[in-house]
């Protein structure tokens, strides 16, 4: 397969075709680490964002403080 670097905006920028990124489960906006390998540049596929439900899961369900801060009363005019 062959691509071409072409201008994209300030910068330079290569094309992958949507075939190939099918080939290895890409999708719009997944990461990848850029290496220098022997002269070539190699793309591997990484870090992946989680949603709330699956950080949560990671914590068995469990998503910030896990007891209550204790304030104490009430001082002035505020209200709870």
């Amino acid at each position: 397969m062959i691509t071409q670097v072409k201008v994209w905006g300030n910068s330079q920028g290569i094309r992958l075709p949507k075939e190939l990124l099918e080939k290895i489960g890409a999708h719009i906006d997944d990461f990848f680490n850029i290496e220098i390998v022997n002269g070539n540049i190699v793309l591997s596929k990484t870090f992946k964002h989680k949603t709330l439900e699956e950080r949560a899961a990671d914590f068995e369900g469990k998503i910030g403080p896990y007891k209550e801060f204790e304030w104490g009363e009430p001082i002035g005019r505020e209200q709870w």
